[in-house]
């Protein structure tokens, strides 16, 4: 809203001045709400911290085991190894945070699995591969868990970013501009008024040069 664009009348000097406190409302609900993404981050960082670090862990243990049981049975031999694959079946769950739309996993199989359950004779198997399938299996669920509590910090991340854009545009342009409008609003009624005081006092001492 700017001077060009507001007539200068008492009417538009009203609805300025109600918009004005409705931007500092709205600011204020913003403010409160930042604090709560906030304090939201700050309860995520932790578990989030001491998730990467053991994803960090099983990723070191998982690909050196990878290229030993490739020294071993090589491409084609894993491959066969690793027949049939299986699918594996999560079930995830909409919700919602201060607004922001997450989805969270309630339910998976368990990943890790015995000998038996992969189907595969230890002899022929090997060590090495064994052991790369159970560092995998651990890789895998360590990602899976890890997920939603990634997808929810960048959601509050980008939340926080957006609120704290609306904050300052609030406060640097809109309200800024909304009080250079009504000032100049009331200085063009002010000059309006001194002219109209000014007018009628031309037209009594017209009229009444000599007084009565």
């Amino acid at each position: 809203m700017s001077s060009a664009r507001l007539a200068p009348t008492r009417m538009n000097l009203i609805r300025a001045a109600r918009r004005l406190a409705q931007v500092g409302k709205g600011v204020g609900l913003l403010r409160r709400k930042r604090e709560a993404l906030v304090a939201e981050l700050f309860r995520l960082a932790r578990p989030a911290a001491d998730a990467r670090a053991q994803i960090d862990a099983a990723t070191l243990d998982a690909y050196p085991s990878l290229l030993a049981a490739l020294a071993v049975s090589g491409f084609a031999g894993l491959r066969s190894l690793s027949w049939p694959t299986r699918e594996v079946l999560i079930d995830v769950e909409p919700g919602s945070i201060w607004g922001i739309p997450i989805s969270t996993i309630v339910r998976r199989p368990a990943l890790s699995r015995t000998i038996a359950a992969r189907a595969a004779a230890p002899g022929l198997t090997g060590a090495a591969a064994i052991q790369a399938a159970t560092a995998f299996e651990r890789l895998t669920e360590l990602l899976l868990d890890a997920a939603p509590r990634e997808m929810l910090i960048r959601r509050v991340g980008d939340a926080l970013s957006q609120t704290s854009r609306q904050v300052n545009t609030l406060e640097r342009r809109v309200a800024p501009a909304l009080r250079s409008d009504m000032a100049q609003v009331r200085r063009t009624l002010d000059e309006r008024e001194r002219e109209e005081r000014f007018r009628l006092k031309r037209l009594r001492t017209q009229d009444f040069p000599y007084g009565k």
